[in-house]
């Protein structure tokens, strides 16, 4: 926090509420983050959500009813806090980008804006579950990941004695997510549940959405822009599953703590600082490189278009044809394909983190 807030001096909010222990998975990432607000005069708060890290009680999925109640009420205390102007903002990267679009979608009165970074509106066609229909191997990958992630305990320093009870009931009959995911291989009640491509009207606050060309949800960006009818921004870079300031690999890296501050300056302080009079869509357009599975950077320029979808921008509608793509269709012919393999393992990450070889390379 700002050392004068609350001494009759009050601050806007903003809040990261994410299922990683805060003492130690995330610190490295947060110490950043959350000092650097803090020094520009936002109380910059980090939540564990109910069950992980060092909140009591038993997680056994993403994006439970209760998470996204609970982040209602969090929002709703923050906001009534003697240090808080009553504004608050929300963001994250990956399940704290998914949390915000899916908090906001319930409206609390006091969340004014919100940043959501490499996440998704689609729980089942944009997510690591299902790709068209086709499982990913990112669903285990991520699975057993979490899986891991779920019975860690507390820090006792936190939770006080009741840190091993509360150890122990997490350890007991864990819940194996991807169980339940395998269990829904299909766009049923249990994918729409959070999504927020169900009913993009339910979000009603300003939406800064920010990914990168190598991430795995970066189509999720321009359905945002499309789709929402709030104030809104898109950003993409050329970085993969990572914040746009980290420096991971490929850059360039970019000012993305101050391009957030801009945004919450305008929209939790009121300040005309010319964010909004920007292109609502900019990105890094990639030149052509060779197939590498790891570059340091990625050669291009940044480009900008002042709306989105772009007046500059039409569709079009192709067949597939036997002789090729047409403008219109032909006869239906029976052809016969005997085709190299030319995609395994040299394929690539669906959804790369930025730590080198995960990249396609030259597969043929």
């Amino acid at each position: 926090m700002p050392v004068d807030a609350g001494s009759g001096f009050k601050v806007p909010a903003v809040l990261e509420y994410i299922p990683y222990r805060k003492r130690d998975m995330t610190r490295p990432g947060d110490e950043p983050k959350h000092a650097y607000f803090a020094g520009h005069g936002y109380a910059s708060v980090r939540v564990d959500l109910a069950g992980a890290g060092d909140s009591f009680g038993k997680q056994a999925d993403e994006y439970s009813k209760q998470e996204l109640s609970d982040g209602k009420e969090v929002i709703a205390w923050l906001a009534r806090q003697k240090w808080c102007t009553g504004k608050v903002g929300m963001f994250g990267i990956s399940w704290g980008g998914f949390n915000s679009l899916q908090v906001a979608a319930l409206r609390p009165p006091a969340l004014k804006a919100i940043v959501t970074s490499c996440s998704t509106d689609d729980r089942y066609a944009n997510d690591m579950h299902y790709s068209g229909g086709c499982l990913l191997n990112d669903q285990l990958d991520w699975g057993t990941t979490f899986f891991s992630i779920l019975p860690l305990p507390g820090d006792p320093e936190i939770m006080g004695p009741g840190w091993r009870k509360n150890w122990m009931e997490r350890l007991e009959n864990i819940a194996c997510p991807p169980e339940a995911w395998m269990a829904h291989q299909t766009r049923d009640a249990f994918w729409k549940h959070a999504s927020v491509c169900e009913d993009f009207s339910r979000i009603q606050c300003p939406v800064f959405a920010v990914g990168g060309w190598l991430d795995g949800y970066t189509d999720a960006i321009p359905r945002l822009l499309k789709n929402l009818k709030v104030p809104r921004l898109g950003l993409i870079g050329p970085h993969a599953h990572q914040w746009g300031q980290s420096g991971r690999a490929p850059g360039p890296a970019i000012g993305f703590l101050q391009e957030m501050l801009r945004w919450w300056d305008h929209w939790l302080k009121g300040e005309e600082n010319g964010i909004m009079d920007e292109p609502m869509m900019r990105a890094w357009m990639q030149e052509d490189v060779p197939a590498r599975p790891w570059y340091a950077d990625c050669p291009g320029r940044w480009v900008g278009e002042a709306k989105w979808p772009s007046r500059r921008i039409k569709a079009e509608r192709f067949h597939l044809n036997a002789d090729g793509l047409g403008a219109k269709k032909s006869k239906v012919v029976p052809l016969v394909s005997n085709s190299p393999q030319t995609l395994g393992l040299a394929g690539g990450e669906w959804c790369p983190y930025g730590t080198g070889g995960e990249g396609a390379g030259v597969s043929r």
